[in-house]
């Protein structure tokens, strides 16, 4: 009985032990839950990644698209500089066109929704005043809503410091022409305008008549006071000829010290003491973009400083020094030259 009792209960853990080996393992279980998981889980990153660039790139091309062609309709062309039969080189100004990179950047951020902000950029022209022969300016470009005061300098100090004190006032900037003799007594003076921002130039060395001179004298003439403006650490590149006499040898001297020749749309004649009142009276309607206007320290441009400046900003004008004013550069919107 008792033997009987033994083979039942083997028989049964043989049983039990055949069904264990029959059915997974819980940990092969377990694992094949979990490779199922993973299985499941790296399909969808694969789905979420390959997805997105397909709704990113249709949307940046519908942007780019739309940005191209809005561009087309935003650009303005460059001018270039030329030479005019009446007002001999004229200054070239640079163009506008839409960023497209960083137009694209921005509206990808959305910093606007729904809206686009255009990012523009300037284009220069392919021909520069440099680009041309041997020519003098007598204004700047007509596109450039800019104009300024060129102040020839060769005797008296006695209306510089007002003159300085209304410029600084009004935030204005102008380049002085200086006569080399004037300069080399008048130092400390010349530092002072160079200090407040002003741009320096030349105005050759003794105020002779160019057009009267010998090559030799127009070297020396120029390259004198150029040696005297290196002294204040000036990188000159404007010449302005003494009453505005010079031929064309004059010209090309002066370019063969990489210098432009300047002279002037706007004359105030203040060397005749008209006053201040005619001085604004005749600037009034003879100012427009690229006017040079051209004065001395007197006691009539001493005056009529204050009105000139406020005439030209009633106009709408930005006032800048004469290389600003050739410069092919546009205008920022706070009045700066752009850089």
């Amino acid at each position: 009985m008792l033997h009987k009792k033994w083979i039942l209960l083997g028989s049964f853990f043989a049983m039990v032990l055949f069904s264990v080996n029959a059915i997974p393992s819980v940990e092969t279980y377990i694992q094949s839950v979990k490779n199922n998981q993973l299985h499941d889980d790296r399909e969808h990153v694969e789905t979420r990644v390959d997805i997105r660039p397909v709704f990113a790139s249709a949307n940046k091309s519908t942007l780019l698209e739309t940005i191209t062609k809005e561009a087309e309709n935003r650009k303005v062309a460059p001018i270039n500089a030329k030479v005019d039969s009446v007002w001999k080189a004229i200054p070239g100004y640079n163009g506008l066109e839409v960023d497209i990179e960083e137009t694209l950047k921005l509206a990808e951020h959305q910093l606007t929704p729904n809206q686009i902000n255009y990012v523009m950029k300037e284009i220069e022209p392919k021909i520069q005043l440099d680009d041309l022969a041997p020519n003098p300016v007598y204004k700047g470009n007509s596109k450039k809503p800019m104009v300024s005061f060129m102040i020839n300098v060769a005797w008296g100090n006695e209306f510089l410091p007002s003159m300085l004190e209304t410029l600084r006032k009004e935030n204005v900037h102008a380049t002085f022409f200086f006569d080399g003799s004037w300069l080399k007594k008048n130092t400390e003076m010349a530092k002072r305008i160079l200090s407040e921002g002003h741009e320096v130039s030349n105005h050759a060395y003794s105020h002779k008549d160019m057009r009267t001179i010998s090559r030799s004298k127009a070297v020396e003439e120029i390259s004198k006071t150029e040696d005297l403006l290196k002294q204040l650490g000036v990188k000159n590149s404007l010449f302005a000829p003494p009453s505005g006499y010079f031929n064309q040898e004059t010209i090309q001297v002066a370019s063969e010290f990489k210098l432009q020749t300047v002279l002037w749309t706007f004359d105030t004649i203040d060397w005749k003491n008209p006053g201040a009142g005619r001085i604004l009276e005749r600037l009034s309607t003879n100012v427009e973009p690229g006017t040079l206007i051209l004065m001395h320290p007197t006691v009539s441009s001493r005056d009529a400083l204050p009105g000139m400046i406020s005439l030209i900003k009633k106009k709408g004008l930005v006032l800048g020094t004469v290389s600003d004013l050739l410069s092919s550069k546009r205008i920022t919107g706070q009045g700066q030259i752009s850089k």
